[in-house]
């Protein structure tokens, strides 16, 4: 698929089918996803891939309500997490910008476009969901300390066809200075 194509042509679905992503073809959507940038390069996203059918329905049931239809129809949902401390530091572990450590929820949208663009080159759908019980669900999934939970993404084969929602044109979003 062209690149143009892919961008013009990617939507959140909510709606998959039973067939389940084989662990080759989310390893390809993953490793696509690592060559998002990232600040100096330090790569902080990590992924984790919930594919059993009873920790699917606690984390509809217990942590993401509000999404409980979405993440209970899908077969596969990852959880990207990123590596704190990392996105927007110096070494020392100064800021370096006035973002303070919000730089690292810049790389995380990045390499979570990343992900959804590969997968919808390789025929998956996916959809990023951000109102979940972040605290519980680190604990429930395990994250380690040195990480947080940033999104949920449910990933699988598309149950239909999603239409694209009208789009502002370019006077309104751009301008000149």
């Amino acid at each position: 698929m062209e690149l143009q194509d892919c961008i013009r042509t990617r939507r959140s679905v909510r709606k998959f089918t039973d067939e389940p992503v084989s662990h080759a073809l989310l390893e390809q959507v993953i490793s696509l996803a690592a060559w998002a940038p990232s600040w100096k390069n330090t790569q902080i996203s990590r992924y984790i891939a919930i594919e059993d059918p009873a920790a699917l329905q606690t984390i509809c049931e217990k942590y993401a309500a509000f999404n409980g239809r979405i993440i209970g129809g899908c077969k596969t949902l990852i959880a990207q997490t990123f590596v704190k401390n990392r996105s927007g530091f110096e070494r020392d572990g100064s800021f370096s910008t006035d973002r303070e450590g919000g730089w690292q929820y810049y790389d995380c949208g990045i390499a979570a476009q990343t992900l959804c663009l590969a997968a919808h080159d390789l025929g998956l759908g996916t959809v990023i969901m951000g109102i979940f019980d972040r605290k519980g669900l680190e604990e429930f999934l395990q994250i380690p300390e040195d990480q947080e939970l940033m999104a949920l993404i449910a990933i699988g084969h598309p149950d239909g066809e999603a239409v694209a929602p009208k789009r502002k044109d370019v006077e309104t979003l751009l301008s000149y200075r």
